[in-house]
């Protein structure tokens, strides 16, 4: 068995016996333990009781964090004329059309989001096989495919973070970073939490969210009592 470096047995060590706390002891545990030489992501696990197999128990939405992601968000879009100008004055970091597609198609993504007006869809269909499983494929239900590129543009370099529950009910996003004070992270969390309870599909039968927990990128995980999380 490899030997665990001090700065794990320590943080180990500090969660031992921490299980369904609050929103904010995770947080306080989550920030005090986050000692890497980067500033670290603090991100929150969900484990939903639906069985996304089934199209009446798909989870998916978007929630603007109230405090942001602190993470630089490259957001790539599909446009022609007038709205590609829209666009690149909204700061959008690429804007393209069949030339975007055939980037894309080369493997070459270098991009967190993208977002297209509707009549770029016929192209932007074709990259479902590419973009789809990186959870990046436009969508009108989350506001992605929209004629109103420049306030899409804003919004996702400004904090605004898409959920999809994937195999087993997982949703997973980053909600800030270990340099965020504590209260903005509780906030944060809670939003993200109380937009993921909002859309519980109509087919979820039983307990809808079973786990939720909090961890930062090189750090272990504490699990949050979901009471306390979807309470206030």
């Amino acid at each position: 068995m490899a030997k665990l470096g001090k700065r794990t047995r320590a943080a180990r060590e500090a969660f031992d016996g921490k299980e369904n706390v609050s929103v904010e002891e995770a947080v306080s545990l989550v920030k005090n333990n986050a000692n890497a030489k980067f500033d670290e992501t603090v991100e929150i696990a969900m484990n939903l009781g639906v069985d996304i197999r089934h199209a009446d128990q798909m989870v998916r939405g978007v929630i603007g964090l109230p405090n942001g992601t602190g993470k630089d968000v490259r957001v790539a879009v599909f446009a022609r004329g007038a709205k590609a100008d829209e666009a690149k004055e909204a700061g959008a970091d690429i804007v393209g059309a069949e030339d975007l597609m055939e980037t894309v198609q080369g493997g070459t993504i270098e991009f967190d989001r993208c977002i297209a007006t509707p009549d770029m869809m016929p192209i932007v269909g074709r990259l479902g096989k590419v973009l789809g499983p990186r959870n990046l494929m436009p969508n009108p239900k989350v506001g992605t495919v929209t004629m109103d590129v420049a306030d899409a543009v804003k919004a996702a370099k400004g904090g605004e973070v898409q959920f999809k529950a994937v195999k087993g009910g997982i949703v997973h996003a980053g909600v800030g970073k270990a340099s965020f004070d504590e209260a903005k992270l509780v906030e944060n969390i809670r939003a993200f939490i109380g937009a993921v309870a909002r859309a519980r599909p109509s087919g979820a039968k039983g307990t809808y969210m079973k786990k939720v927990s909090i961890s930062s990128t090189m750090g272990p995980g504490v699990s949050i009592d979901v009471e306390n999380a979807v309470s206030e």
